[in-house]
């Protein structure tokens, strides 16, 4: 690499390792806690590459963002925060910063990113007014892979016409993705309307839910319960829409594309509304980011009850091994309830195996499809794919395209077993370890676990 990289972070680890590592890698490094010093680097012209933490002693990494923009359009900035929130990675995207890396970041992966920011042809960003502050109630947290691709998705899509499904069990969030696609859009002043089936009904059903929308946001919630009826009846306004026509979303907890396989759901409803698929994961399927949103509830009982609560260590292990069928909305519910009914300011694991009583009883964290064999559910997976190109044959080359999306997150799902132990990883899989390391180069995965900075 060659170029100065400029460095602000009030972790003086993490300062140190960056400016050591960048430096072996060729490059003059400038490093500071401050964000002021940091802006007058950037106004003085130093610096081919920005670094920055978001939380600094003097300010907001984020909202520099368009300062930076201003003062020296095409200057790459990386954002690394320990803020694994959706909102994060809607600011840094509404900013048009380079990347954004959650935190612990892996070093070998950033550095990686750092050389494509130097190397890239300097382009100059567009100057956004910053969404309106991110909702602390928001419970979008998460620093899981699943999360941290669903927020990156978000925020890529937030800003097009593309109608979007999101899907997800009950409680992970359907609603809440939904809203904050709308709220930190382009479209945030515009009204935001939700649609049951019944505000469909009657001849001036559609034509109402229109006008009430105006060019905003209009979900139609839980839209594989909509009967054959409703179903032509969205089909036929979504056909009928011209100008100031409202940004389309909608929810289920059902999978569409099966209902439409058993005819229960309209091919031509299903493809107008599958623009792009945000699927939010079950609790089940980012088990760590339970401690973190336990942490997020308890923080927002102290701002809104004034009650001070922490979980003790026996609390937290049962907590995060408790299956949560209700997932998120049921783990809040949970915690309000013990924010009321605990008198130690440390909630003891008693005192949350007494609230877990009346609900469904803990059970070992499991996947979905309980004894689907893989194959079933590969190609059923694979079916759907096809279904997909509405009868039309997929682009070529799905053989490789299809090897990869498997391969992916098996290589992913395996270093996450083996905490980042590429030896342990190989043998696992069964691979030479020169060949798991090609292939975490050419799949561009980062091995979140192998080197770590807080």
């Amino acid at each position: 690499m060659d170029g100065t990289v400029l460095v602000a972070d009030d972790d003086r680890t993490i300062r140190t390792v960056l400016t050591q590592a960048l430096t072996r890698a060729g490059c003059k490094v400038h490093a500071t806690s401050s964000l002021m010093t940091l802006m007058r680097w950037i106004e003085e012209g130093k610096g081919d590459l920005v670094i920055s933490d978001v939380i600094m002693p003097d300010g907001n990494g984020l909202d520099a963002l368009p300062r930076i923009a201003k003062m020296r359009p095409g200057l790459p900035v990386i954002v690394i925060s320990a803020q694994n929130t959706i909102m994060t990675a809607i600011q840094a995207a509404e900013a048009e910063a380079f990347d954004y890396l959650p935190k612990p970041f892996d070093l070998p992966d950033l550095m990686k990113r750092s050389a494509r920011a130097l190397d890239q042809k300097r382009r100059s960003p567009k100057i956004v007014v910053p969404p309106r502050e991110a909702g602390d109630d928001l419970p979008l947290v998460g620093r899981t892979a699943a999360m941290q691709s669903l927020y990156r998705l978000v925020a890529r899509v937030m800003n097009t016409d593309l109608s979007v499904l999101v899907t997800g069990e009950s409680g992970t969030g359907k609603s809440l993705i939904a809203r904050a696609i709308h709220d930190f859009s382009d479209r945030r002043t515009l009204p935001y309307v939700v649609a049951q089936a019944g505000d469909l009904q009657g001849i001036d059903g559609p034509s109402t839910l229109l006008a009430r929308a105006r060019g905003g946001s209009i979900v139609f919630d839980e839209v594989a319960d909509y009967d054959d009826d409703t179903q032509a009846r969205v089909v036929r306004m979504l056909d009928l829409l011209g100008d100031n026509a409202p940004r389309v979303m909608s929810t289920s907890q059902i999978d569409l594309a099966s209902r439409m396989e058993s005819g229960a759901f309209r091919s031509d409803l299903f493809y107008r509304l599958g623009g792009v698929v945000l699927h939010v994961p079950s609790l089940r399927e980012r088990v760590d980011d339970i401690p973190l949103l336990a942490e997020h509830f308890l923080a927002k009982g102290e701002r809104d009850m004034g009650a001070v609560r922490r979980l003790s260590n026996d609390a937290r292990d049962l907590v995060r091994a408790y299956s949560w069928p209700g997932n998120v909305r049921q783990l809040e519910n949970t915690l309000r309830r013990l924010l009321v009914t605990s008198s130690e300011a440390e909630i003891a694991k008693a005192e949350v195996e007494q609230v877990l009583g009346n609900q469904p009883a803990a059970e070992p964290l499991k996947g979905g499809g309980e004894g689907e064999k893989l194959s079933a559910s590969v190609a059923r997976h694979l079916k759907r794919y096809f279904d997909l190109h509405g009868g039309q044959l997929p682009p070529a080359g799905v053989y490789q395209r299809i090897l990869r999306e498997v391969e992916l997150p098996l290589i992913e799902i395996a270093l996450d077993a083996t905490a980042g132990n590429q030896a342990k990883c190989a043998d696992l899989l069964g691979i030479n370890r020169n060949t798991l390391r090609k292939k975490i180069t050419d799949l561009d995965i980062r091995v979140t676990r192998r080197r770590k900075l807080m």
